[in-house]
């Protein structure tokens, strides 16, 4: 754990969304001390599927979002919850909390009785819409808040667009926006830490939709240039996904050496050596008819071939790899992106670590997912 730098810090998730959950797990593989408050049955994350094999129903997104954490539960509901609840907030740094706006005066969660009683503490709130305006009441999901934030014109596309032409609109896979979120609350969390020593404890209001937007570039870019992109036009001119005799591989050429060292990869054919086709414009309003001409070559080749040869040209392509390819692959082992970790009732499995290193050095889970009420447990032995 010595490349913790956020050893020492106090956090506690009051979470029932992948968003405020997201942002402990990122404090928290940083060295925070995280525990998940939860109610007596449980935060509503426990019983999210899909479920890990094994004897219980241990969900298997629950297991990694609170990897590392402790439990503890208290009844916000009650006089003696509320008095439990205000002392752990007193040895607190960072509340993260996503309870709906409308019930949280109800069990002091507020932002005023929050700030009356704790005014060195960083409180931070992560909701679809934000906690203040004309939506912060709003209900949403993952699919709502990805295509609140634009994507439902941007998806499917590219090939997906081109094999199944008539499929409705989709979403990225997994929790992305609500990512995007967590991601948003841990960096306003941070800031606000940053400055609390001249500013005392603050209030950060964290909108999933406006930091999904955040990376939406393309679905807001009609507000500089009043261009509008749809699922159906939006695609590499030529490149993208492209299909192999045994898999897929991403190509995206974008600067003449990388064009120069495509053209090499297919072998110098005449139809590339075209000299309309030196020109960076022309060989995008050319686009279908290469990506026929690329497609055709690859689809009877193997990935790692083209994958290898492609790299020695500085050709930027990559092979789409399998869940199973990833955790086996040596990049991945050398740079500690997996840990083993042990999950009561399951075992022990391979758990994503952390997207970032801190000093070129991979940073380390605490251990699994925390017992309910562990800490209520350990409290009255």
């Amino acid at each position: 754990m010595s490349a913790a730098p956020l050893t020492g810090l106090r956090v506690v998730c009051h979470a029932s969304t992948v968003a405020a959950a997201y942002a402990a797990r990122l404090l928290g593989v940083q060295g925070a001390e995280v525990t998940w408050l939860e109610p007596p049955q449980g935060s509503d994350l426990r019983r999210e599927p899909p479920f890990l094999p094994g004897g219980e129903r241990v969900s298997a997104l629950f297991a990694y979002l609170a990897a590392g954490a402790r439990s503890r539960v208290i009844e916000l509901d009650t006089e003696l919850g509320r008095q439990q609840f205000g002392a752990l907030l007193s040895e607190t740094d960072i509340f993260l909390d996503d309870t709906p706006v409308e019930q949280r005066a109800g069990l002091g969660l507020d932002e005023a009785t929050i700030a009356r009683l704790h005014p060195q503490l960083v409180h931070v709130s992560v909701r679809p819409f934000g906690a203040f305006g004309p939506k912060a009441q709003w209900q949403a999901e993952e699919l709502i808040v990805q295509h609140a934030a634009g994507e439902g014109y941007l998806l499917p596309n590219g090939l997906t667009t081109e094999l199944f032409p008539d499929r409705s609109p989709v979403k990225i896979h997994g929790h992305f926006a609500e990512m995007q979120g967590g991601i948003a609350a841990a960096l306003g969390a941070l800031a606000a830490l940053w400055v609390r020593p001249d500013l005392g404890g603050q209030y950060v209001d964290i909108s999933s939709q406006d930091a999904m937007l955040s990376v939406g570039a393309f679905a807001i870019q009609r507000l500089g240039d009043g261009s509008v992109e749809h699922r159906v036009e939006r695609s590499f001119r030529y490149g993208g996904v492209i299909p192999c005799a045994d898999g897929y591989v991403e190509l995206l050429t974008l600067e003449q050496r990388q064009w120069d060292g495509l053209v090499k990869l297919l072998g110098s054919p005449d139809w590339a050596l075209a000299p309309e086709l030196a020109d960076n414009v022309e060989r995008s309003r050319q686009g279908a008819m290469i990506n026929g001409h690329i497609r055709a070559w690859a689809a009877v080749r193997k990935v790692e071939d083209i994958v290898r040869e492609g790299q020695k040209l500085s050709v930027p392509l990559a092979k789409y790899y399998t869940a199973g390819e990833v955790l086996r692959d040596p990049h991945e082992a050398v740079r500690g992106l997996f840990q083993p970790v042990q999950i009561d009732g399951v075992g022990t499995l391979p758990m994503l670590v952390s997207p970032l290193h801190i000093d070129g050095k991979p940073l380390a889970l605490r251990g699994g997912p925390p017992a309910l009420g562990e800490l209520n447990l350990e409290a009255a032995a």
